[in-house]
């Protein structure tokens, strides 16, 4: 028997409960492993809430965690007992202290980088690579905005852009975030509760605006995303933090400048093996050369992942937060 936090309907926080699960034997492509540190992130919240519906209930929940492998299912390859791995990218159940789960999206972890380092990055760092590298690709001297850039994608998006020498604009909810962003590489932090970010993104970039917006906060920002945007920019909208974003016209890119919108996710870049392999191996290089340095500033008992989550969405959080079992 081992602790696990499941669900048995979509809520609040509160439909988080602990529970004594009975784990079975690895079958043909699974692993056991044994965790030592488990992510939070904003997905956490919208499978917690029904937002991403679950096949069934009771459902565990969760996508990231790094531990130890102590069973091997057949037909397993790559893998043994006594490795020690991570992953990012589910299914759903990682806030257990152990679990059997797919091979498919685990990988191993070097030596250098701890659980728990590994447990805060997996999917925010993976996320900004994809971001960086695949979904635009940023080119040295580009300015580009970033919205929730004390967040934990937002401190990584910020150091790995400045490594690239790219110059972040990020959107802020307090002074306190605009210095730790500030800190992180992010040149030009906007206190968005005192200032008119759009107006400031004109003025930083001399009216022509911004090649690239990278938006995790959705409804409230989406519209002045846009306005943010150069002619033929794009509009990356990767969260919902204030809410799904409306319908909206597609004409309506049109006469703010033949602009781009897409919707992209970890979980279809990291589909494909070779992709997800090749995105870790980026992430764990540029963590191990020191230039992007992976921030945990909370850390929570596993059974008290529902206080985590409150305090997530309630944006009392920065960096990364990690659950320990």
């Amino acid at each position: 028997m081992v602790k696990a936090i499941q669900i048995t309907q979509p809520g609040g926080p509160e439909v988080l409960q602990l529970a004594d699960v009975t784990l079975p034997e690895p079958g043909p492509g699974q692993i056991l492993v044994r965790h030592h540190a488990i992510g939070l992130n904003y997905v956490d919240v919208y499978n917690r809430n029904g937002m991403y519906k679950q096949p069934s209930y009771p459902s565990g929940i969760g996508s990231e965690a790094a531990g130890v492998v102590e069973k091997v299912g057949p037909k397993v390859k790559g893998l043994k007992p006594g490795d020690r791995v991570a992953y990012g990218t589910g299914p759903v159940g990682a806030y257990a202290e152990a679990r059997v789960m797919p091979a498919a999206p685990v990988v191993k972890l070097p030596k250098e980088i701890s659980f728990a380092t590994a447990a805060a990055m997996m999917l925010k760092g993976m996320t900004v690579e994809y971001l960086l590298h695949r979904t635009y690709k940023v080119k040295k001297g580009q300015t580009v905005l970033l919205h929730a850039a004390a967040g934990g994608v937002g401190l990584i998006f910020c150091q790995w852009a400045r490594k690239l020498g790219v110059t972040v604009i990020g959107t802020v909810g307090s002074d306190e975030k605009a210095k730790l962003a500030k800190a992180n590489g992010c040149k030009y932090p906007i206190n968005y509760t005192t200032e008119d970010f759009v107006a400031r993104v004109k003025e930083i970039t001399k009216g022509k605006g911004v090649p690239v917006v990278y938006d995790s906060v959705g409804k409230d920002t989406f519209e002045r995303s846009l306005d943010c945007l150069a002619p033929t920019g794009m509009l990356v909208s990767f969260g919902s933090a204030s809410g799904p974003v409306p319908p909206f016209s597609v004409a309506t890119l049109a006469p703010k400048g033949s602009l781009y919108v897409t919707r992209p996710t970890l979980f279809t870049h990291a589909s494909n093996r070779e992709t997800l392999e090749s995105m870790a191996r980026n992430l764990f290089r540029v963590v191990k050369s020191g230039a992007v340095k992976i921030r945990i500033e909370q850390t929570y008992p596993l059974a008290e992942a529902a206080q985590a989550q409150r305090d997530l969405e309630a944006r009392k959080t920065t960096g990364s937060t990690v659950l320990i079992p």
